[in-house]
């Protein structure tokens, strides 16, 4: 078992990230796909947390906890 590590490294050295096509994805996403991808998230966590308000609050103490 402690061997396996090196053999995996091994196989996936040569691996490189694929899209579905089998193109490989270079540069930066878009920022308004961005917007998109992440609104449905964010409102589902406002329909969740209970309001615009608490994910503030929940958002103003993590940036607390996090020094900023």
């Amino acid at each position: 078992m402690a061997h396996t590590a090196p053999r995996t490294l091994v196989r996936t050295r040569g691996r490189r990230a694929y899209t579905a096509f089998g193109t490989r994805r270079t540069g930066r996403r878009h920022p308004l796909v961005a917007t998109a991808m992440v609104l449905p998230l964010a409102a589902l966590l406002v329909y969740a947390f209970g309001g615009w308000e608490a994910v503030a609050t929940q958002a103003s103490s993590v940036g607390v906890m996090l020094g900023r």
